[in-house]
């Protein structure tokens, strides 16, 4: 009687194999980082004035970026391809990111161009027009 499922001995090729170690060490390292910028968060509720506003969000786009990276890395496998497939995913991404901050910044510089455009002529027809003086008109 032969088996249905069989395996197939192929030289020089093993099958990966499964822990689930690097997986919980991927959560604790997520874990820590979250419960740090959670911290990080409720220290500034609570004190608003002791930490600068501009350094945790830097704090915070450095975890997220951080916690993006173990996850892409570990859970969708990235970490184990080879580089020049990392490269094909990683450089478009960037390239992504880069062209929305661009369309950002320049709507927002077309926005406040806009409002000084805008506030200019309004000033312009509040103001009243005064007419020319003819010659030998006293002033």
């Amino acid at each position: 009687m032969t088996e249905l499922h069989s395996t197939v001995e192929i030289p020089g090729h093993s099958e990966p194999s499964f822990s689930t170690k690097i997986i919980w060490k991927t959560f604790w390292i997520l874990l820590v980082i979250t419960v740090v910028e959670l911290g990080l968060a409720i220290f500034y509720y609570e004190f608003p004035t002791v930490v600068p506003k501009h350094f945790l969000n830097g704090v915070f786009l450095i975890g997220t970026l951080a916690k993006a990276f173990f996850i892409i890395a570990e859970f969708m496998h990235l970490r184990h391809e080879i580089r020049n497939l990392i490269l094909s995913l990683a450089i478009p991404a960037c390239l992504f990111i880069w062209f929305v901050i661009a369309f950002l910044w320049d709507g927002s510089s077309y926005r406040n161009l806009r409002n000084d455009y805008d506030r200019h002529h309004v000033e312009q027809s509040h103001t009243k027009v005064q007419p020319a003086k003819k010659p030998g008109e006293p002033d």
